[in-house]
């Protein structure tokens, strides 16, 4: 049971903590962002998430990334925000950016997934039921819905906005050309897209490479990089192999395979001028990640305060010499 009252610091806006402000928008979002994707599930301790949570916004994080599928069991991350906002974050709300998604498979049947009218109005009102919310400040379409028609999933987010269940909208993992239509289509109708979401690292590049990024700040669009240490191959937990208890030893998400030789070679490359700068493999995997043109924030997750004080050092790392 939660017995103590939790009190903000005083000094949390001046620890060290930067603000970027996002696209050509009013809103400025802290360079490290809190994502809910792995460890505040239900399968994980509240009071740990709650330690997360609070050390976060203790030095500056005031945005929190969430998503319906955001677990496991799926809904469940929702549910743990839901008892934040209610134990120690109620009062504190209007300094919160809190967003949420919808896309991936939620419920069965044929209205529990992609991109229609009907599956996105459900997915949103449950969701704010579940993080006891009123409105998120920020609703994304979670991945682009190559069947329905585009029309149909760009106006259902402008209507979420008029309806006053989000105060901007986003997309995340979208295709070029389809992202291009939804800009135009957004802007045309007075709710601008405020922000893609898609995975940039020192590893995978293919927001600069198909030019997402590039677009983006054309349009006047912020950009967040979401899996910024590429699942932990960006730390230093693999450069002498695989240990027992990691990630890829247990293959949800990395494959053993994907450790070749060649991609050790690179990762102890990396290590070495990140330890040239004075930094660690993640430190400097982050850093890179905010020099980069156009980008806003960078989403780390975290399974613990030390991890967090960790990734945090990456908001004054100092600019690269060489593009990496």
């Amino acid at each position: 049971m939660t017995t103590e009252n939790y009190l903000a610091a005083p000094q949390r806006y001046e620890g060290g903590m930067q603000y970027e402000r996002c696209g050509r928008s009013g809103v400025l979002l802290p360079k490290v962002s809190l994502g809910f994707w792995h460890n505040f599930g239900g399968v994980d301790p509240y009071e740990r998430s709650r330690e997360i949570t609070h050390y976060a916004f203790d030095h500056g994080i005031t945005h929190f990334d969430l998503a319906n599928n955001y677990g496991p069991p799926y809904g469940s991350a929702e549910e743990t925000m839901g008892r934040l906002m209610h134990d120690d974050f109620a009062s504190y709300r209007d300094e919160l950016f809190i967003s949420t998604k919808a896309g991936y498979d939620m419920w069965p049947g044929p209205y529990g997934n992609w991109g229609s009218r009907k599956y996105l109005m459900a997915s949103l009102d449950q969701s704010l039921r579940r993080m006891n919310l009123d409105y998120v400040d920020l609703f994304y379409s979670h991945r682009y819905d190559p069947e329905t028609p585009l029309e149909e999933t760009l106006q259902t987010l402008v209507d979420v906005v008029r309806a006053g269940k989000a105060l901007y909208v986003g997309i995340s993992r979208w295709p070029l050309e389809a992202t291009r239509f939804a800009f135009q289509y957004l802007k045309q109708r007075d709710v601008p897209c405020l922000i893609y979401q898609g995975r940039l690292n020192l590893l995978d590049r293919a927001p600069q490479e198909e030019g997402i990024l590039q677009l983006c700040r054309e349009q006047g669009v912020g950009f967040i990089s979401f899996s910024p240490l590429a699942q932990g191959l960006l730390t230093d937990r693999y450069l002498n192999g695989i240990p027992e208890d990691s990630r890829m030893s247990k293959g949800k998400f990395l494959k053993e395979s994907m450790l070749t030789p060649e991609l050790l070679e690179r990762l102890r490359s990396y290590n070495q001028t990140a330890q040239q700068r004075g930094e660690t493999l993640a430190e400097m995997a982050l850093a890179w990640i905010l020099h980069q043109e156009g980008v806003t924030s960078v989403l780390v997750g975290a399974s613990s305060t030390a991890q967090l004080q960790k990734n945090l050092r990456c908001v004054q790392a100092k600019p690269f010499d060489n593009l990496l």
